[in-house]
């Protein structure tokens, strides 16, 4: 199961890459302007209308495997914390407790003659002056 989901990542790594390079190479709404005045569309590689065409449906070949890849991480990353019965969340295998009593043992070792573990205490407020 993780040699698929390792290839799953790496499919969608690529295709995510495949899908900013294609992006990149397009050229603007804006680009079509210059071009009609002779700066630019004689030297096209796909020739005057046939790098739209081609750039643009590899683009979405691109994000059509991209999203599909995602869904299939989406689905196996599910799928693997249902049957294992243990979740392989990040936010699941926090510890916070673990980390209070480590601040607290900091805090009362600053203090001299503080208990270990236990919180330094707060002075009371001074009374207020009455009028």
């Amino acid at each position: 199961m993780q040699i698929l989901m390792n290839l799953v990542l790496i499919v969608q790594m690529l295709s995510a890459l495949t899908m900013i390079g294609l992006v990149l190479i397009q050229h603007g709404k804006g680009a079509d302007m210059g071009a009609s005045f002779g700066s630019g569309a004689s030297g096209s590689l796909f020739g005057a209308t046939g790098s739209a065409n081609f750039l643009s449906r590899s683009t979405a070949v691109a994000a059509t495997l991209f999203f599909a890849c995602t869904l299939a991480m989406a689905y196996f990353g599910s799928h693997l914390m249902t049957t294992t019965g243990e979740s392989s969340s990040i936010l699941d295998k926090a510890a916070p407790a673990a980390s209070a009593p480590a601040a607290a043992s900091a805090v009362g070792s600053t203090v001299p003659g503080a208990i270990p573990g236990a919180l330094p205490s707060v002075p009371a407020p001074a009374p207020a002056a009455s009028k």
